[in-house]
């Protein structure tokens, strides 16, 4: 039985960002685990300087993309951009075309 501080294969040390990425992304059912750091890595390249300071991923699926926006102005925005954001999403990262864009506004 495992407790709740086990690691994968009984490793109890630190793990990598690479490792814990890897773990993530297979939950989530991504093909290539790395699309996720590159996601976050290239976020600013995907939307755009100006708009990656108010738009940010929270979440990345093979279902579903999520971001949070600091503006109900920057939600219309995205969701404005919906498809064609999904599809840079996809290319730059290197994943599967998530199949919908959820949009949450900060409080």
């Amino acid at each position: 039985m495992k407790g709740r501080d086990s690691y994968e294969g009984g490793d109890r040390g630190p793990r990598s960002l690479d490792t814990s990425l890897d773990a993530v992304s297979r939950r989530l059912g991504m093909p290539d685990p790395r699309g996720l750091g590159r996601l976050f890595a290239r976020w600013d390249e995907i939307v755009g300087a100006a708009m990656a300071v108010h738009v940010q991923p929270l979440r990345l699926d093979k279902e579903s993309l999520v971001v949070t926006v600091d503006h109900p102005a920057w939600a219309t925005q995205v969701r404005h951009l919906g498809d064609d954001l999904l599809d840079r999403v996809a290319e730059q990262a290197g994943v599967e075309r998530p199949n919908r864009l959820e949009v949450r506004v900060r409080r």
